[in-house]
C-alpha cells in the first residue's frame, strides 16, 4: 500500500518570501520536509552533521523550485553550533519563520538488555534528541518572534508515547522532547507556535544502517500487517504532517500529533 507523496498533494499553503531551518535536513524526513517547503515557495537552510553530500544535494533540489537554499554543517548537541547556524541562516535569508527539528540519533539495544546501554549512549541520545531541539529553539527564538511570529515543529516518535522502539534511552529522549514541546509552547507564546510530529516506523536508511536490510524489511512487514491502516510511514507522510501544522489552525500549539498508521490503537493480541 503506497502512500501519496507530499508534492502530489495540493495543500493550500503559500510560503513565498519566508524562510525555514531544518536540522538533519539532508536525508529522510528532513529532506522530504525541505522539498515540501520549497515547493510552497519557502527558502530553506539544510543542516547536516556528517552527510555533507546528501545535504548539498538536497539544497540543490530546493533551489530547483526557484527558492534560496543553504547547506550548513553543525552538531545540534553543541550550543555554539546551534547559535552559529541560526545566525548564518538569518544572514543569508534576512528572516526565519519556520524551525523544523528533524535531527536525531539512536542505538539499537533490546530493552531487556539493561547492561547493553552505556552512559555514553544516554548522554549522546539526550544531547541530540532533546537538548538539540531546545538549543535550536533558544537560538532561533528572537528571529521566530519577529515578522508576525513563526512555527517550530519537532520530529518526535511513537517511542516517546508508547515506550517502544530501538532502545530505552531513545524512548526516554523522545518522551522528553514531547514534554519540551508543551513547555516551549508556553514559553514562546503568543508569537510562536510549537508542535511536534510523532511518526511510527519510517522506511529509510536509519533502520537499514542500524539493523540491516533483512531486519528492516521484516519489521516493516510486521508493522504493515498489524496496524489498522496496513501501512508504515514514508518520509513524505511526516512532511505532510509538518505542513499540516503550518497550514492548520493558528490556535494549535503544544500538540504532539501521532502519524503511525494506527499503531497505537491496534487491537491487542
Amino acid at each position: 500500500m503506497s502512500a501519496p507523496t507530499t508534492l502530489d498533494k495540493d495543500q493550500d499553503v503559500n510560503l513565498e518570501g519566508k524562510a525555514a531551518f531544518i536540522t538533519g535536513g539532508g536525508t529522510g524526513v528532513g529532506r522530504a520536509t525541505a522539498l515540501a517547503l520549497a515547493a510552497k515557495g519557502c527558502a530553506v537552510a539544510v543542516n547536516y552533521s556528517r552527510s555533507q553530500q546528501a545535504a548539498e544535494q538536497t539544497a540543490a533540489d530546493v533551489e530547483a523550485f526557484g527558492v534560496r537554499a543553504l547547506a550548513i554543517q553543525g552538531d545540534v548537541a553543541e550550543d555554539d553550533d546551534c547559535r552559529r547556524m541560526i545566525d548564518a541562516a538569518v544572514a543569508a535569508f534576512g528572516r526565519l519563520d519556520v524551525l523544523v527539528n528533524s535531527a536525531g540519533t539512536t542505538v539499537f539495544v533490546p530493552h531487556h538488555d539493561l547492561d547493553g546501554i552505556t552512559a555514553d549512549d544516554w548522554h549522546r541520545l539526550y544531547a541530540v534528541n532533546t537538548m538539540g531541539p531546545f538549543q535550536m529553539m533558544r537560538a532561533a527564538a528572537d528571529h521566530l518572534r519577529a515578522d508576525g511570529g513563526g512555527e517550530v515543529i519537532s520530529i518526535s516518535s511513537v517511542s516517546g508515547v508508547a515506550g517502544v522502539g530501538s532502545s530505552l534511552p531513545y524512548c526516554a529522549s523522545k518522551a522528553a522532547l514531547n514534554n519540551l514541546t508543551v513547555t516551549m509552547a508556553r514559553v514562546l507564546a503568543p508569537e510562536v507556535r510549537v508542535n511536534a510530529v510523532a511518526p511510527g516506523f519510517i522506511t529509510g536508511r536509519w533502520w537499514k544502517e542500524g539493523q540491516g536490510d533483512d531486519v528492516h524489511d521484516a519489521v516493516q512487514g510486521a508493522v504493515e500487517k498489524s496496524v489498522p491502516l496496513q501501512a508504515v510511514c514514508e518520509p513524505e507522510d511526516v512532511a505532510d504532517a509538518v505542513l499540516g501544522f503550518i497550514n492548520g489552525s493558528d490556535l494549535a500549539t503544544g500538540q504532539v500529533i501521532v502519524v503511525d498508521g494506527g499503531m497505537l490503537i491496534q487491537t491487542p493480541r
